[in-house]
């Protein structure tokens, strides 16, 4: 067995989306789940099928994302995994339609940060180890950081 890992840059404004799921029917369910979540998101998803044909299923309703997804599924290339960029809308307003899915078994991450997903290799073909969402703390936060976070969630409009 050999132990990968697969870069994974996520442009400004984007943000990726992956996890587990296991049957064909996924990129479109996928698609149900996101485009019911809010009227503006734009998004593409890639779903590595597992069986017979083996294949990278995607969906999505931006052209650009839908490409990314396609490229970074197959370049992980392991069984049942999915990938989703989304713009537009946060993690958070998706999170919950996605876990309701029910071919999904597991998000290993939601993020805007570059992301490295470790794989294992064998013979068989590929499974998803973990993930690496970003960097180390480098400390605890203190006042003028805590008032920063307060603010910005208010900006954003996510807090009173």
């Amino acid at each position: 067995m050999e132990i990968k890992k697969i870069r994974i840059e996520v442009p400004d404004g984007i943000n990726l989306i992956c996890g587990h799921a296991h049957f064909i029917k996924t990129a479109e369910d996928l698609y149900e789940a996101l485009i019911n979540s809010s009227a503006q998101i734009a998004f593409g998803v890639a779903f590595c099928e597992a069986s017979s044909a083996c294949l990278v299923r995607s969906e999505g309703n931006d052209p650009d994302l839908t490409e990314m997804a396609e490229k970074y599924a197959l370049e992980v290339g392991a069984g049942h995994f999915f990938v989703a960029f989304i713009k537009n809308a946060f993690p958070i307003n998706v999170l919950g339609a996605l876990r309701a899915c029910p071919e999904v078994v597991n998000i290993y991450c939601a993020t805007a940060n570059p992301v490295e997903i470790l794989i294992v290799e064998d013979t068989q073909g590929r499974g998803v180890i973990g993930v690496i969402d970003g960097y180390a703390p480098k400390g605890i936060e203190d006042e003028k950081a805590r008032k920063e976070r307060y603010d910005f969630l208010r900006k954003i409009g996510y807090k009173l």
